[in-house]
């Protein structure tokens, strides 16, 4: 499906040089292409339809330092196009003052077919994630006061943020709707997986792949399920808790004992891209994450029941449904996405 804005939103006059000569500058909206493969956008796009300069605002602002208190850490520091746009190889986000959090980088795709964000589900509205990282201390350390503060002083900004929205100027709603308009633009779709289930060209399966796509669909999808890898639901999946960290998950934003140490189930789009895995980075390959849920579970009171058998805990798997499963999440990765011009910093 795709949405389509093909209204004009609107023509600014803007000034060009020292003489303010003005020239216009239209502002249209842009595509969503919803691919075939995928569940309906939750995103409300009629509320913040992305066009092309709020895009190319949102994605200047994502690569600008500005947004943290030290002027150098960027969302797009942790969140780096080539490992799927999470922080390949670091355990725990970073950033001001090279201090450490306590949860790996999650990635940042598909955003808009999702209602709750983070781990934790901190957030229940893509608009109001970006303040998470902003606001944190160890992350970039900054308030949004601050921000907007500092991208009033900033002339450069404030030509932007008036040409990019009807109801103009730099606000708190127009600098987080510009940042939702870059993210609900990057939509991963185009893996070898999803050019095999549209029967496109580049989509035959080798006898290990489709081997795993199997062993996936019996032992794995009623978790990672859709064609987007997720369910978007919280569950504790028998990891051992990390006794310097003891991490509840879920059960921080709710309250509740009954979500301790549940956390989101994560996409396993581009997965052999974004190590290291679990929402505390403590295993560097999928091979250590597939012989975790074979052998190294362990049993709380809020274990989901998916995870347990008359046979006991985990998910029983051989060596060579291991194999299929590790060929099988080689084809989720989705090269066009990873090296889409639009999506980069330069």
């Amino acid at each position: 499906m795709k949405y389509l804005f093909w209204v004009l939103l609107s023509v600014f006059l803007v000034s060009c040089n020292e003489d303010d000569a003005y020239v216009a500058i239209e502002n249209t909206f842009l595509t969503v292409d919803v691919p075939e493969n995928f569940p309906e956008l939750a995103y409300d796009i009629e509320a913040n339809p992305p066009t092309q300069l709020g895009f190319e605002l949102g994605k200047k602002l994502f690569y600008d330092g500005k947004l943290s208190s030290s002027g150098f850490i960027s969302c797009g520091f942790c969140h780096e196009q080539s490992s799927a746009f999470t922080h390949h190889g670091h355990q725990f986000s970073h950033g001001v003052n090279d201090l450490e959090g306590t949860r790996n980088t999650p990635t940042i795709s598909n955003m808009a077919f999702f209602t709750e964000f983070a781990w934790d589900g901190a957030t229940s509205h893509l608009d109001l994630f970006p303040i998470i990282p902003i606001t944190n201390e160890v992350e970039m350390g900054e308030t949004m006061t601050g921000v907007i503060n500092k991208l009033i002083a900033d002339a450069e900004y404030q030509k932007e943020f008036e040409m990019s929205f009807e109801e103009g100027g730099v606000n708190a709603e127009n600098f987080l709707k510009a940042i939702s308009q870059f993210m609900v633009m990057m939509i991963s779709s185009n893996s070898k997986y999803d050019k095999y289930v549209r029967n496109e060209e580049g989509g035959q399966l080798t006898e290990t792949e489709a081997y795993g796509l199997s062993v996936f669909q019996q032992k794995c999808a009623s978790c990672h399920a859709t064609d987007l890898f997720t369910d978007g639901s919280f569950r504790n999946n028998g990891l051992p808790p990390n006794p310097q960290l003891n991490d509840i998950g879920r059960a921080e934003v709710s309250g509740s004992d009954s979500d301790n140490y549940k956390f989101k189930v994560p996409s396993l789009r581009n997965v052999s891209l974004t190590a290291p895995y679990m929402h505390d980075g403590r295993f560097g390959s999928l091979e250590s994450v597939l012989n975790f849920y074979t052998n190294g579970m362990i049993a709380s009171e809020t274990l989901d029941d998916s995870l347990q058998t008359e046979d006991g805990l985990g998910i029983a798997l051989n060596d060579e449904e291991k194999e299929g499963l590790l060929a099988f999440f080689e084809i989720l990765t989705d090269d066009t996405f990873i090296n889409d011009e639009r999506f980069s910093e330069y």
